[in-house]
């Protein structure tokens, strides 16, 4: 998506609320505000993509600084170094002399987040939302910054603040309406996050987070057939090449395919779509490097896949700022018998972890134990490798993402307790899978394979 910057002067005697960000009738992934620019007009801005050109945007509007503060936002969100760096040095343009109250939450939020404290930040933009419940964009910061805090589960306390502020007539109301449903998913009130997610997505049918939502309600209660066809049929709906996120869309597309036992069709899923539109950021790197991870557990040979994927996290690995992102980056790096690289992310792994930062106990209690256990499961130590995984179960959610991202390490779990021998541990694992998702064919899969185990 690139940057719309048409300077509109408003006439005078419409009334306008300025410095709030909106989303443009005309475009469903573009977003706007209202600004005064030098002369006291009325000016609308439209911005949105975190490659946006500030030298234009500067140049028709100096006075306009969201634009600026949501591009780091954007930018910041990445979790990738490089983006990390433009987001500092656009942030230091910013004028605090002239920060309405919004931006300055925003901005202070912002360089909490850059500054790896994300749990303060959420606080900042929770206090900030609770005076402005309008502020979507704000919203959705908080959104991300939880997912990487594996506490997605608080949007839908968030949502619930801000929604009786709302009308369904409101622009983005779907959208709004949408978050509640994902975090009432993450929150795991399945049936109602399904009736929420499905009306937000009839209310916004080219918006990502409703089509998002039903997807993860869909896979989490194990209805992989439904899924398929909720893609296929609104196919049109989200997979416009402006939407930055089809490449996580096409994942849970992959994952039904998986849990239906058609790993040649994941496989083609990640050929023909993800591979072909994933950006190298870390974000959307764990993506592939999840499903691959999944398909070979299953006996299906990735091939040379493996190498041409750690080319791309070969550019992340200094400077890392994910533990999300740093246990599939070490295990794309053990897939691709890269333990040099494996060591040196263990190594930045241990460091965070005596860092004394925010997420320090997060590396030390979960990303640590998860990764050098994963590196037990690649070498064939599949006894040391439940026991670290086993060991780290409970601290689980803190590592980031959704839970049907997480799900990644249960299901490694289960197959390393059954490569173990482990039967009562491996029936236990999978009878656990199968009382949410009782049609997957690979859930049933695993249990036939824990029976066979000897007792």
């Amino acid at each position: 998506m690139e940057l719309d910057f048409t300077p509109q002067i408003i006439a005078e005697k419409e009334k306008k609320t300025l410095n709030k960000p909106f989303r443009t009738p005309n475009g469903p992934k573009k977003f706007s505000v209202y600004v005064k620019n030098e002369k006291g007009n009325i000016v609308k801005v439209n911005f949105g993509d975190p490659n946006i050109d500030l030298v234009k945007a500067r140049e028709a509007d100096p006075s306009a600084q969201m634009p600026d503060i949501l591009q780091s936002w954007f930018l910041a969100l990445s979790n990738d170094s490089t983006q990390l760096k433009k987001a500092v040095a656009i942030i230091e343009t910013v004028d605090e002399t002239r920060l309405t109250e919004r931006e300055g939450y925003n901005l202070v939020a912002l360089r909490l987040a850059l500054a790896g404290q994300w749990p303060s930040a959420v606080d900042v933009l929770d206090r900030h939302l609770m005076e402005d419940p309008f502020d979507l964009a704000a919203h959705q910061c908080a959104l991300r910054l939880d997912g990487y805090l594996g506490r997605f589960a608080r949007e839908a306390a968030r949502a619930s603040r801000a929604l009786p502020f709302w009308s369904v007539d409101d622009p983005n109301y779907g959208i709004m309406l949408s978050f509640f449903g994902f975090g009432l998913e993450e929150f795991g009130d399945f049936a109602r996050a399904e009736d929420v997610s499905r009306e937000a997505a009839e209310l916004e049918p080219f918006a990502y987070w409703p089509h998002h939502a039903v997807s993860h309600v869909l896979e989490m209660t194990g209805r992989p057939d439904e899924g398929v066809k909720w893609m296929d049929d609104r196919l049109p709906f989200w997979s416009d090449p402006k939407c930055n996120n089809r490449v996580h869309i096409y994942w849970h597309k992959a994952l039904f395919h998986v849990e239906r036992g058609e790993f040649d069709r994941a496989l083609a899923l990640y050929d023909n779509e993800i591979l072909s539109m994933m950006r190298p950021v870390g974000t959307q790197l764990c993506n592939p490097t999840s499903l691959l991870w999944r398909l070979q557990t299953l006996g299906c040979d990735p091939g040379d896949r493996w190498g041409a994927q750690f080319c791309h996290w070969e550019k992340q690995l200094s400077g890392m700022v994910s533990p999300f992102n740093e246990i599939h980056g070490a295990m794309a790096a053990l897939s691709a018998n890269d333990f040099k690289a494996y060591d040196n992310i263990l190594l930045s792994m241990k460091r965070s972890a005596a860092s004394g930062s925010e997420l320090s106990e997060t590396y030390k209690h979960c990303a640590i134990p998860i990764t050098e256990a994963m590196a037990c499961f690649v070498r064939g130590e599949y006894i040391d490798a439940l026991e670290g995984l086993l060991g780290a179960r409970a601290q689980l959610s803190r590592m980031g993402g959704s839970i049907a991202q997480r799900d990644l390490i249960e299901w490694t779990i289960l197959v390393a307790a059954i490569r173990a021998c482990a039967r009562n541990t491996a029936l236990s694992l999978a009878h656990e899978r199968l009382a949410f998702r009782p049609d997957s064919a690979v859930n049933n899969r695993f249990l036939e394979q824990a029976r066979a185990l000897a007792a």
